[in-house]
């Protein structure tokens, strides 16, 4: 079976037997100097193209300060049995002016063009802040996780626009119990249950990383919140604990039957499986434990934790992929059995350890700290963060930046030399990563100035954007 009787594809399988080789990316591109504009960039990778892993055309915000972070689409693959609508329009969400950017992609998907700018009053009006995470949802709407109130205090909430006059129209959840804190969302209609997590307190994370931060649980979340798909209420809220700090991007299995998924916890490099019990009710258990590298900073003993920015499921559910940003590596998992992640590919590009004079004291994974990478004589300051599978799992994407405060807290070299895309060639049988040594979009020799490339799309979606609505 194949695509296009309505929006994206019929099922994951279709998409990733089926799904076409991607051609473009856009690239969400942050420029730290917040006197200029941030930007989409359309970049070609299209083997065949003469403009190969470079970028084609930038599509500007037209104001400065915005700091966009993801991006999402009009509709996907929970609208596919609506062959009226057509997923022509990417939505990008900016974090510090809650501006939202609707870029035309559909009319000319290599000159993408703004379509529409959202005041991000609109945001604020319903006393929301900080838009993160976006998804379309079945009913056409398209739904965006907030993670501040309108003072940039925390609050976990969510915000409807209408796809047909993009307007925000106002708040999704619905009850007396809201989460304290917000970052990233999925739905799974067929169980009547989305699961949203958490980041912090958005006046205080946007200063930068500060350690004693994190163990405050006014600053920092800890928690999965479970709502009722149906009513729009929060039912179940599980905490993590201490192990759990920052439970940031989560996924549920593309298989829209699955009663299961993961979400990577950013400060200590856990990961959790969180299913479903068979009285109703949700469980986690943690699965993955990346552990901590001993280092000597400045004379003193310190440890550098992994932070896990990214975590993704291939199509077919058999891996999942994550990024530790500052131990500087992304790894790949078979979770065939998904209560046993097995560890069967990993790859260093960068990181602390890597773009550092740091001397590793205890390491409990690695014999040698990683060596600094150089790609087409460029070296990679700073570390994989954002990543983008292919649908059909054989090419891995992966950006650098993280959020440009902490761009410029942790990399600053990245800052002065600019962001990356590198392509990591993906063994899908037996598991395995290996660096493309001639794909590299570098992002140093920019019009205005050295970027930061953070989330990246296709033009047809990708697995981290589409959710597939089950046949009964």
């Amino acid at each position: 079976m194949s695509c296009c009787k309505g929006p994206g594809y019929a099922f994951p399988l279709d998409a990733f037997n089926n799904g076409p080789r991607e051609e473009l990316l856009y690239v969400i591109c942050v420029q730290p100097d917040k006197t200029k504009q941030d930007y989409v960039a359309t970049v070609d990778v299209n083997p065949k193209s003469s403009t190969y892993s470079q970028v084609i055309h930038r599509t500007y915000t037209g104001a400065v300060g915005d700091e966009l972070h993801h991006s999402g689409w009009n509709v996907c693959s929970s609208c596919y049995d609506r062959p009226e609508l057509k997923r022509d329009l990417l939505v990008c969400p900016s974090l510090h002016s809650c501006n939202v950017y609707i870029v035309d992609v559909g009319t000319n998907p290599r000159k993408p063009e703004l379509h529409k700018v959202i005041d991000g009053s609109e945001m604020r009006s319903f006393n929301c802040s900080f838009p993160h995470s976006v998804h379309c949802l079945a009913s056409g709407e398209v739904m965006i996780s907030t993670m501040g109130d309108a003072e940039e205090n925390g609050k976990g909430d969510f915000v409807l626009i209408d796809s047909k006059t993009l307007k925000v129209t106002g708040s999704w959840a619905k009850g007396e119990k809201r989460a304290k804190f917000g970052y990233d969302f999925w739905y799974q209609p067929y169980h009547d249950v989305m699961i949203a997590t958490e980041w912090g307190s958005p006046k205080h994370f946007k200063t930068g990383f500060h350690p004693a931060d994190v163990s405050n649980p006014d600053l920092y979340g800890t928690s999965l919140n479970f709502y009722r798909w149906s009513t729009h209420e929060l039912i179940q809220v599980i905490d993590l604990g201490t192990e759990g700090y920052a439970p940031l991007e989560t996924r549920f299995l593309h298989n829209p039957k699955a009663a299961e998924g993961f979400v990577g916890c950013a400060v200590l490099g856990n990961v959790y499986r969180f299913y479903k019990n068979s009285n109703g009710t949700w469980s986690a258990d943690k699965v993955i434990d990346i552990p901590a590298k001993t280092v000597l900073q400045g004379g003193a003993e310190t440890k550098i934790n992994a932070l896990v920015g990214d975590i993704l499921l291939s199509l077919d559910d058999k891996y999942l992929y994550l990024s530790c940003w500052m131990h500087g590596d992304v790894r790949q998992y078979d979770i065939s059995d998904t209560k046993n992640p097995k560890l069967v590919g990993q790859i260093f590009l960068g990181g602390q350890i890597a773009n550092n004079d740091l001397h590793v004291i205890d390491d409990k994974e690695l014999e040698e700290p990683p060596k600094p990478v150089i790609v087409k004589g460029k070296r990679l300051y700073g570390s994989p963060q954002m990543i983008q599978l292919s649908l059909d799992g054989k090419r891995l994407y992966a950006s650098s930046s993280l959020y440009s405060p902490w761009d410029k807290q942790f990399y600053p070299q990245m800052i002065k030399e600019g962001g990356w895309i590198v392509k990591i060639d993906v063994d899908t049988e037996n598991g395995g990563l290996k660096l493309d040594e001639d794909f590299l979009v570098h992002f140093g020799d920019e019009p205005n100035g050295p970027v930061l490339p953070h989330e990246i799309r296709y033009p047809g979606g990708d697995c981290t954007s589409d959710i597939w609505l089950a046949k009964e």
